[in-house]
């Protein structure tokens, strides 16, 4: 009988990436265990990012290599993820309980950041993280409406002072508009919004997340600059359509962020393209490679491009985002796409801060 070789099972492994990080599981860190007892082989895979979607089809790669070798009688595959808490910009002390927090953003309005929080919020939670959305659009709250929460519908509070985020598809939610009617109008100035976005934030009780995403207010201003300031941003998500006047803007965002320390994970085209309802076409209404040229110009990623279709309006409008409405969609995959990119490009920051991620092997012959 062949006996089953070390060096063997090890090449097998490397031979099968991980598609997001672009490496093989040992040169990733994700290789947690790796024991083999005579044909026996027992591996322990844990991927640093959210990541429901591919751990399936990856642990059915690395089992098909680790039979393929010679002396391997049984190969047990085991593979899982955590989402490890990253550090905010300038050292900003961290909400206890939350462990990354995501600002969506837009230099302008009018180009789908709202939806696209949402929608990004319900892929990572799809992805297997718990997620909480705040609705920062304190002048224009709508992700009550997104949601699905019905109007009037009020949080919970705790001895007079904490808010209970409302329950929605799975993720937390808290918005002003949850505090207010649809009719009041928010004719606050600048501090005072900044104030009550942080206290929305930091009087809420929110459960144990591993990212809370902020739809942010649209622009550049004051507002946008002075709460990127006091909240203890991981990362930023810029959202821009493929117009000239959008991408002055997104850039406007881009730099925004950088003058406060906050690393822009990436950008994310909306509108990319219109998809004619009755015979499928497509054309790009707005322009065409706007995201990709703002991306290569300031060393992010496009992480993902957005149709302008009628079906993603009428789900938002009906409270149903399409990750949820649609799950195996199109759009849908391509939201779960940026999530795993978004929590991708944190984890990698992390490693490239500390170090790779150990690596334990444990082996008997």
């Amino acid at each position: 009988m062949t006996t089953a070789n070390q060096a063997d099972i090890e090449n097998a492994i490397r031979g099968v990436n991980d598609p997001y990080m672009g490496t093989d599981l040992f040169t990733a860190g994700s290789i947690e265990k790796l024991d083999i007892e005579q044909g026996k082989v027992n591996l322990q895979v844990k991927l640093g990012y959210p990541a429901a979607g591919i751990i399936g089809g990856l642990k059915q790669l690395l089992t098909v290599a680790i039979e393929n070798c010679d002396g391997v009688e049984d190969a047990n595959v085991e593979m899982s993820f955590h989402i490890p808490s990253q550090q905010a910009q300038k050292n900003l002390p961290g909400i206890q309980s939350i462990k990354n927090i995501i600002a969506v953003a837009s230099g302008k309005g009018g180009v789908g950041k709202s939806t696209t929080a949402a929608n990004l919020a319900l892929a990572l939670k799809a992805e297997g993280a718990e997620v909480g959305i705040l609705d920062a659009d304190i002048y224009g709250p709508s992700q009550g409406m997104i949601l699905g929460v019905p109007d009037g519908t009020r949080p919970d509070n705790r001895d007079g002072q904490f808010f209970i985020p409302i329950l929605a598809h799975d993720i937390q939610v808290m918005s002003m508009a949850f505090l207010v009617t649809e009719k009041t109008p928010m004719v606050w100035r600048g501090p005072m919004v900044s104030g009550a976005m942080q206290q929305l934030l930091t009087q809420s009780l929110w459960g144990d997340l591993d990212f809370l995403v902020i739809d942010m207010p649209p622009g550049t201003g004051d507002i946008q600059l002075t709460l990127a300031q006091n909240v203890p941003v991981t990362g930023a998500v810029i959202v821009t359509t493929p117009q000239d006047l959008a991408l002055l803007d997104c850039k406007k965002g881009i730099e925004m962020f950088r003058k406060v320390d906050i690393d822009v994970v990436g950008v994310v085209e909306n509108m990319s393209t219109h998809i004619c309802s009755n015979c499928g076409h497509h054309e790009p209404l707005f322009g065409a490679g706007g995201g990709e040229r703002v991306a290569s110009e300031y060393q992010t990623e496009l992480l993902g491009q957005l149709p302008l279709h009628m079906t993603i309006r009428e789900q938002t409008d009906s409270g149903l985002p399409s990750v949820v409405a649609e799950p195996d969609s199109e759009v849908s995959l391509v939201y779960r796409d940026i999530a795993r990119k978004i929590g991708v490009s944190l984890f990698k920051r992390a490693q490239s801060q500390v170090g790779v991620v150990p690596q334990i092997i444990i082996k008997s012959d």
